[in-house]
């Protein structure tokens, strides 16, 4: 990563220092320059010639100076020329260097900390210190976006995110699988749901423009504790499994918004099946036909308006009172009865959640 963060800055400082200027590393290899071509020689004896010097030398027309990082002299910047000019020059572009560098360790550091949290890795007791050590604000409200793409293996999910959210310091991409990326986002505390939403929109929008794939995002609950990142992680997991079991149109799923298909979601299969054949004493769900399934949706829809539904149907209101009179002599269960309504649509809920485990 260090490469292209330091070919970044030199390729922007080319025109402004009319010179060959670049990086070499530990062993010495030319690892970013402003000459393309120069990129992997080897510039033998500098670093040698550096620890008998000061941070300073002059070597075969360049001038080389250390770059002092917050850990120690990794990488070497050198510019071409010898007089006081390229001396300056050096010295500009270590700072800039050691800047940007010192400044994604610190992201970097922080990424692989707010991983440990959400996937587990670190100790509770742990947490605290840690994040007192790294400057990390604590109480603050955050929430996680997990980010699953579909369709493609030709992209990388982090390499994505992170140009979507570049340089954020409040913002955190972590790589967590192959097709899957989560966002660690900062918001205001008196945040609007709706707020959150628009992200989730944005992001699906973006990588359907420009990268032509689709994604499903779950989202996590906000916290305003650090340690219960890992929370917000794994509601954001459920929101995305009990989406894919539910709400099979959706793209974007919120864990608050999961209602009864979360309890379902969390029940045994056991406890299902037990409920489907009390439910169903008179006949199976299986007993009703392709046409009625969808007779009950709309009804559902409609609010139990069996007007309202018998228009969206282009049927006669006579015709759906006679589909529900069926319905009922076939189940027991008379939806145009708020609690018979009820019961029967958990149940429908309850077979689509057994029917996918089925298919596991």
């Amino acid at each position: 990563m260090s490469n292209r963060l330091f070919q970044g800055i030199i390729y922007q400082m080319k025109d402004a220092i009319d010179r060959v200027i670049g990086v070499i590393d530990d062993t010495g290899i030319v690892i970013s320059c402003s000459e393309l071509s120069r990129i992997g020689e080897a510039r033998q004896g500098v670093r040698e010639e550096l620890t008998y010097a000061s941070d300073v030398v002059i070597i075969g027309g360049y001038t080389y100076r250390a770059l002092n990082t917050a850990t120690k002299s990794e990488y070497v910047v050198f510019v071409e020329g010898e007089d006081k000019q390229a001396d300056r020059f050096s010295l500009i572009l270590s700072i800039a260097l050691m800047n940007i560098k010192n400044l994604y360790d610190d992201k970097h550091d922080k990424s692989s900390f707010i991983k440990n949290i959400i996937l587990d890795n670190i100790l509770p007791s742990d947490i605290y210190a840690k994040s007192k050590e790294l400057h990390f604000a604590n109480d603050v409200c955050r929430i996680v976006f997990l980010i699953k793409f579909n369709g493609r293996n030709d992209i990388i999910p982090y390499d994505v995110m992170q140009n979507m959210f570049p340089g954020k310091n409040k913002d955190y991409v972590i790589n967590v699988g192959e097709h899957d990326s989560v966002l660690v986002k900062e918001i205001r505390p008196n945040y609007d749901i709706r707020e959150i939403e628009e992200i989730a929109r944005g992001i699906a929008d973006t990588i359907s423009s420009e990268f032509y794939t689709k994604v499903s995002i779950g989202i996590g609950s906000v916290v305003s504790n650090i340690k219960d990142l890992a929370r917000s992680y794994k509601e954001a997991q459920v929101a995305l499994e009990v989406g894919k079991v539910f709400d099979t149109e959706k793209d974007i799923i919120s864990y608050d918004n999961l209602g009864i298909g979360r309890l379902i979601y969390q029940l045994p299969t056991t406890l299902c099946e037990m409920f489907l054949q009390e439910v169903f004493k008179k006949g199976p769900l299986e007993s009703l036909d392709k046409e009625t399934l969808m007779t009950i949706q709309a009804f559902f829809e409609n609010n139990l308006n069996v007007s309202e539904t018998s228009r969206k149907l282009f049927v006669h209101r006579n015709t759906l009172v006679y589909r529900l009179e069926k319905i009922r002599k076939l189940t027991g269960l008379d939806l145009r009865e708020f609690e018979h309504a009820i019961t029967f649509k958990v149940a429908l809920m309850v077979k689509k959640y057994l029917s996918s485990k089925n298919m596991k």
